[in-house]
């Protein structure tokens, strides 16, 4: 028996076309909503989560555009996204920063219960978010493979997103086309 996870990353309105979109990101959300409609397994979603006194944190004054103001349109998953978290009634993890513990330890929870088969990442944006996410949680399950589709994620630029591909791979993470 296999039991898979597909965790789509901030596939929300504000990193696709929105305050930090890009032509990447717009392109790649039909693709990632049909591949999380027909995933073989459990399907998962983060949701980059900021408040109001966004750019008075760290990451704030470092990037002073305000997106994903939890709430607002720009925080929702983008709507072909959100028909499938609701049709599979996937769990979303909200996350203040670019990697979400409680994520990584709801995977570490689920695999005490049942053996993870593959952790597979998808989304944006390769060279924060989903780079971030796939680290913390290969550092909780070291021994689960764990996969990031290439061509489902989209980075700031395409060079980072290279960039970002290449580290994972150099930490044991398989890319798949």
């Amino acid at each position: 028996m296999t039991n898979n996870y597909l965790i789509v990353i901030d596939m929300q309105n504000d990193f696709l076309t929105g305050a930090l979109g890009t032509a990447e990101g717009a392109s790649i959300i039909n693709d990632v909503a049909q591949r999380a409609a027909d995933f073989p397994g459990t399907v998962w979603f983060t949701r980059d989560t900021h408040t109001a006194e966004y750019l008075s944190t760290q990451e704030g004054q470092r990037l002073p555009i305000p997106h994903c103001i939890e709430g607002s349109e720009g925080w929702q998953l983008a709507p072909a996204l959100e028909t499938v978290r609701q049709t599979r009634q996937g769990q979303v993890f909200d996350k203040p920063a670019f990697g979400s513990p409680q994520l990584a330890e709801a995977l570490l929870q689920a695999h005490q219960k049942t053996p993870i088969t593959s952790i597979t990442f998808v989304g944006v944006c390769t060279d924060i978010c989903v780079l971030s996410n796939v680290l913390l949680c290969k550092a909780f399950l070291p021994e689960v493979p764990i996969r990031v589709e290439s061509s489902l994620c989209a980075g700031v630029t395409p060079q980072r997103h290279q960039t970002a591909l290449s580290a994972m791979e150099a930490c044991q993470v398989e890319i798949l086309p």
